[in-house]
């Protein structure tokens, strides 16, 4: 039978090329990436105004790939870096002019650590039109039905065979050609997260900074962009601008800000650094599902740390309102991430991140050693998906609480802390009483005013205090190897 399927129309690309320089290697990649989007955006742009193509439109992600051939031992401490024995490693890349630093210390550590050459050039992974012209003001893809032709009939769309998380969950060690995951994501599964932090956060990828905090209350957001305005006017913090909702950018203490007409589901902000090593803030409301979806997609950046900084209900009636919870442990019944991770996986607490969060409770505080029990507690938190658990018999939950020795109970930190261990970023928590009602004091209206007034100031600053810290630390000490597996990707 005779193959009647169109000819396939593809960009000319250079042939794969060796180096040994890393940052040569990362500029081929974005010449590649480069040549393949702007031959999509071009052949769309002419589609969706003239007649069906006569040819199939196709181009082509770029790859890195090597080979190791020796088995000899490398200097291991660092958690990232090296492959674990002889083979051929590869991955796909997409934008790569949003992630070159971190590509050329990847590439860098591998060429270092085990004396090879990377190869560069065009993989088999299509790129989907609607990724290519992502971010293209002058492009946009139409609803299926409105062309009169089927997209998919002259383009690639997105596929869900190459965007997953096989890889992070350890279900996928082999590439379809044979060679072994170099990186945590493939390129399609990058490009999805991108493209939906743009439509959840309202603001671009580019903005987000390698340290992110997560609350689940507007009045922290009120209370980070007072202390951006008052860090942009100390140049000695080097903090160079402010990002808000609708990629609003100011680079001054009084620059003006606007309330978008609509906000997004998870409004962010960014205290942005030269360096990208500054302090991005997500208000991803209330409830696991919304925690699992932001760390979901914001995990493909590789952030160096993220902590979340919200309220709690504290299950000790020795506590008080405005005590603070540094979780050591995680009851997780939130059931978002049982698929991904079961619940007999241990989530354990990061000493770099507990210390960090200490020391930053103490300085704002200015309480140390035994006094600074007076207002935290190190311990359990539980985390569940019943936002109204307390109407239900208790006897249950609570029986599961106190046998877990849970001091705090909310509806995000575990999910938070076990996708940070899923997909090994950095992760903790520390969250603030604002409620007891296992005890009869419930969140009321006007407690709630007096309390968030007093407190969120102040816990807001002890989590900015912590990153700073992080921030000052070497990537091969907040990296640990306690986050890798047996066989991990290459690249952190």
């Amino acid at each position: 039978m005779q193959d009647e399927s169109p000819p396939v129309l593809t960009p000319d690309h250079p042939a794969p090329q060796s180096f040994d320089d890393a940052a040569a290697a990362v500029a081929r990649l974005e010449l590649l990436y480069d040549q393949s989007t702007a031959f999509l955006a071009h052949h769309f742009g002419q589609a969706v105004t003239g007649a069906k193509p006569a040819h199939r439109i196709r181009a082509y992600y770029p790859e890195i790939r090597l080979t190791v051939t020796s088995h000899a031992e490398v200097d291991s401490r660092l958690s990232f870096g090296h492959v674990s024995g002889p083979g051929t490693y590869a991955t796909t890349i997409t934008r790569p002019d949003l992630f070159r630093a971190y590509l050329i210390q990847q590439i860098s550590l591998l060429m270092q650590n085990h004396q090879v050459t990377v190869q560069i050039g065009p993989s088999q992974t299509p790129i989907p039109v609607h990724f290519a012209v992502a971010g293209n003001p002058a492009v946009s893809v139409p609803q299926e039905g409105v062309l009169e032709f089927s997209l998919r009939d002259v383009f690639d769309v997105p596929d869900l065979a190459t965007t997953n998380d096989d890889i992070v969950n350890g279900t996928r060690t082999v590439n379809d050609d044979g060679s072994m995951p170099l990186a945590p994501f493939t390129a399609q599964r990058v490009d999805y997260s991108l493209a939906r932090l743009a439509h959840y956060t309202a603001t671009d990828a580019a903005h987000f900074q390698n340290h992110v905090l997560f609350t689940n209350y507007q009045f922290y957001v009120d209370e980070f962009e007072a202390y951006a305005r008052a860090a942009l006017a100390d140049p000695a913090l080097g903090y160079t601008s402010f990002v808000a909702t609708g990629n609003q950018e100011i680079t001054s203490p009084d620059g003006a800000i606007s309330l978008p007409a609509k906000m997004p589901q998870m409004p962010t902000y960014h205290l942005k650094r030269a360096d990208g090593q500054g302090i991005t803030l997500v208000n991803i409301g209330v409830g696991p599902s919304n925690a699992k979806t932001a760390t979901d997609h914001i995990a493909v950046l590789r952030p160096h740390a993220w902590l979340m900084v919200g309220h709690c209900a504290g299950l000790r009636n020795s506590q008080r309102m405005g005590d603070f919870c540094l979780a050591h442990a995680y009851l997780r019944e939130d059931h978002v991430l049982d698929d991904d991770l079961p619940v007999w996986v241990p989530i354990p607490a990061l000493a770099e991140i507990q210390i960090a969060l200490e020391e930053a409770v103490a300085e704002v505080t200015q309480l140390k050693g035994y006094d600074l029990k007076r207002i935290m507690r190190t311990g359990t938190v539980a985390t569940i998906d019943n936002r109204n658990w307390e109407l239900r018999d208790q006897s249950g939950p609570v029986r599961r609480l106190s046998q877990s020795r849970a001091i705090a109970l909310d509806m995000e930190s575990a999910t938070i802390a076990a996708n940070g261990f899923r997909f090994r970023v950095p992760y903790g928590t520390l969250l603030c009483v604002s409620d007891k009602p296992l005890h009869g004091e419930l969140k009321l209206p006007g407690m709630a005013s007096d309390f968030y007034r007093s407190q969120v100031s102040r816990h807001l600053q002890i989590g900015i205090r912590a990153m700073e810290r992080l921030r000052d630390m070497p990537l091969s000490r907040i990296h640990s190897r306690k986050l890798r597996s047996f066989e991990e990707t290459a690249f952190l």
